[in-house]
């Protein structure tokens, strides 16, 4: 079983970000660093989100939801690929990135919710969960803070997963669509290059 994150175990992830990203825009190198904190060494799924600072515009989010790296590593490539990656947006170049606020949200292991439909908004609490939904070849992400930042009630939140994996918002209602919950320990800069914050 994970044990949780401290504040420093979260800003040093939050650290490395920055560190991945601004190595690889200097020279196209993954940065080699390690870490003797075996917490860190867990595998963990973990998001990297980018926003612009001040007005907390999203330029970036990219991560792997189940634990397939170790923390250290994962948070390496997600920040790599959140500023590189993301389809929404184009490239972060290495002026923006002073302009740049990193967040990083480590997830526990997603578990399916197996609820009858009547009951499953029950089951999700906003805030606390993010979500994932499953139909086909087709999947959609949302992490826990996205659902509280537009105020959505769990109904809301699950028809705009289903909407992000590209299926009709009603999916989640439908028979052979799978619906999986999450929660995530989320650490944001205050400011660019600034504090480190606990978010959940």
């Amino acid at each position: 079983m994970q044990s949780g994150l401290s504040e420093k175990q979260g800003e040093s992830l939050v650290r490395l970000a920055r560190r991945a990203i601004e190595r690889y825009l200097i020279d196209r190198e993954i940065i080699d660093e390690k870490t003797e904190d075996e917490r860190l060494m867990e595998k963990s799924g973990v998001f990297v989100t980018l926003y612009r600072y001040p007005e907390k515009l999203l330029r970036g989010c990219i991560g792997f939801p189940y634990p397939v790296y170790p923390l250290w590593e994962a948070v390496k490539r997600a920040a790599i690929a959140a500023a590189l990656e993301d389809p929404r947006f184009p490239p972060l170049s290495l002026s923006e990135l002073p302009k740049i606020v990193i967040e990083v949200s480590v997830l526990t292991v997603p578990e399916r919710i197996d609820a009858e439909l009547e009951e499953l908004p029950s089951l999700i609490e906003i805030g606390k969960h993010g979500l994932i939904v499953k139909r086909g070849v087709r999947s959609g992400l949302l992490l826990p803070q996205v659902a509280t930042e537009y105020g959505w009630d769990q109904e809301t939140f699950l028809s705009e997963t289903c909407l992000k994996a590209g299926l009709p918002e009603d999916c989640w209602k439908k028979k052979g669509t799978e619906i999986y919950r999450f929660e995530a320990e989320i650490f944001e800069e205050v400011r660019p290059l600034g504090p480190v914050k606990r978010v959940s």
